[in-house]
């Protein structure tokens, strides 16, 4: 396993430190599904002693994004489909509440901020920087979270999107994907601006239902990386 030296900050504490550092890893595929993670290595590669690493570990397998078999190894976990569902399920739930609420409260300062982050994306997408694109998609809808006034449900919809997110990394790289993400939050941020709560959230529905629309294409590009939603399988 390679992993980035993680430089500690000495003011908090070590474990919930390569948590973050490991999750964010694993999220952006650095890390792929089958990777093995070895408490003696990580432990080398942190300067740490075992037991923040498997602190660590323990709160990454309570999002179900690594399998630990005791007394053997832990490896990075395959895509749930079913999860990423139910992630995708919360998910929509709670910004079609947000964009309505937003709509009918004009608030010209998140505008500027939601406009800020597409205009980063496009700048980020044009460079071919993946990761600065999501960090600037990711400000967005955390920025209309905060707005409306519910900062601590988009924290708890980030401990249930690991599977959801990466499934979304896969996707990212198709051709055209980038740009309806664009073209999706200029429309959302133009409705919102506009005071039209419905067709805030048509666009909204239109703009989270890409990915999983595309996921038998997704398994069949990359069966390695995913496991497979038995109850959609057998239906």
């Amino acid at each position: 396993m390679q992993s980035q030296k993680l430089r500690l900050d000495r003011s908090r504490h070590a474990a919930p430190q390569v948590f973050e550092h490991l999750r964010e890893q694993i999220v952006s595929l650095e890390l792929a599904p089958g990777a093995p993670l070895s408490r003696i290595t990580l432990a080398e590669t942190y300067g740490l002693s075992q037991t923040p690493i498997r602190d660590a570990l323990m709160r990454l397998a309570e999002e179900a994004l690594v399998e630990i078999y005791p007394q053997h190894t832990t490896v990075v976990s395959r895509i749930d489909i079913a999860a990423a569902r139910q992630a995708h399920f919360l998910r929509r739930s709670l910004e079609l509440e947000i964009v309505q609420m937003l709509a009918q409260r004009p608030d010209p300062l998140l505008f500027q901020r939601l406009q800020a982050s597409i205009d980063l994306q496009r700048v980020s997408h044009a460079s071919g920087q993946y990761q600065q694109f999501i960090d600037a998609d990711q400000a967005f809808h955390r920025d209309m979270h905060e707005a409306a006034g519910v900062t601590g449900l988009w924290e708890m919809e980030q401990r249930y999107s690991g599977h959801l997110d990466r499934l979304r990394r896969l996707h990212l790289p198709e051709t055209g994907k980038a740009e309806r993400i664009l073209d999706d939050h200029q429309r959302l941020l133009d409705a919102i601006v506009a005071q039209d709560p419905a067709r805030a959230q048509q666009v909204l529905r239109e703009h989270l239902s890409g990915t999983l629309s595309q996921v038998a294409e997704i398994c069949r590009r990359y069966p390695e990386y995913v496991l497979a939603d038995q109850a959609q399988s057998s239906g």
